[in-house]
């Protein structure tokens, strides 16, 4: 007997159909949704995050969308508990918890229980750290590694500059070192019995045709507009994981005249398409993703056949 809650997940890469497929098993298996997309979070950012509209949701709730305003940051961290609660709400009303989104690293800190109290960040002792390394070097940073946590020097190159930055923050700001951490991170007994299932596409021009087709889609909705209001109201300049959001950035040269709209929405696209690729990448490494193929012999797969198939994949015992 296992006192673990059971939820479902559906993840994959951009514009794979992650919001549809969640919503029809919300309808068959009496669920409600949790966004697992470190954008979707903010508020006024609807267009560029292609956050699910009232006819996408079919009534269905949704819970994490518009929980942060733009020009603060929010990071893994401040998802994971209020993803628990949202977790917590949903199943103590009888209803199935769904987890649906891209954004892989907070799906994995959710599923392992969340980072450890020792996770605490100083982003001006981190500023502090890259400084040295510009003006004394990268090995010289790397030294100051390997004298605190040898085995994690060992394992990062000294021109992986971020990364050293980040275990030395790890051990400057908690005394445990970044490799301690990551053993007490693997110990800690997730409170979940997930059910994951992966969107994939054998025929990758198919998803790109998709991210394409989004990319016009969003344009003709207002993305343009949405870049700019946000833009002047500051939100790039205060917030550096908003500026970072795909779908606004490559806009911005654009919107500063620095270059033609079709070259930014080129860049755009391909953006959207390299994104695509690091979220197949996380999530392929996954062991606790169960694939579903959306495409067969060049074509989509039918709804139908595809709700199916998760269906008994959500369903079947582990």
């Amino acid at each position: 007997m296992t006192n673990q809650q059971v939820l479902l997940a559906v993840v994959g890469p951009t514009a794979s159909g992650k919001t549809a497929l969640s919503v029809a098993l919300a309808k068959e298996l009496g669920g409600e949704v949790i966004s697992c997309d470190s954008m979707q979070i903010y508020r006024g950012m609807n267009i560029g995050t292609a956050k699910p509209s009232e006819e996408e949701t079919l009534g269905v709730p949704h819970h994490l969308i518009d929980v942060a305003d733009p020009e603060i940051a929010f990071s893994c961290a401040d998802y994971v508990p209020l993803a628990q609660r949202a977790v917590e709400d949903i199943a103590a009303r009888g209803k199935l918890p769904i987890v649906c989104g891209g954004t892989g690293l907070y799906l994995d800190s959710l599923l392992r229980g969340g980072l450890p109290e020792e996770s605490a960040s100083d982003p001006a002792l981190r500023e502090e750290l890259l400084t040295f390394a510009a003006t004394h070097g990268n090995p010289a940073l790397h030294q100051r590694l390997e004298a605190v946590d040898p085995e994690s020097a060992a394992k990062t190159h000294p021109n992986n500059v971020k990364r050293v930055a980040r275990a030395l923050e790890i051990y400057y700001t908690t005394g445990v070192t970044k490799t301690e951490y990551d053993r007490r991170s693997q110990e800690i007994k997730s409170p979940y019995a997930p059910r994951v299932i992966g969107l994939r596409y054998p025929e990758r021009e198919i998803l790109y045709r998709r991210i394409d087709a989004r990319v016009e889609q969003m344009l003709e909705q207002g993305l343009l507009q949405e870049t700019e209001a946000l833009w002047k109201r500051g939100v790039f300049e205060r917030n550096a994981t908003a500026a970072q959001a795909i779908g606004y950035k490559e806009l911005l040269g654009y919107l500063q005249g620095k270059e033609s709209l079709d070259a930014a929405v080129e860049r755009l696209k391909l953006a959207t398409r390299h994104y695509a690729k690091r979220q197949m990448t996380w999530f392929g490494a996954k062991d606790y993703v169960q694939w579903l193929d959306m495409t067969r012999e060049g074509v989509l797969r039918p709804f139908g056949e595809i709700l199916e198939e998760t269906l008994r994949l959500a369903t079947r015992r582990q």
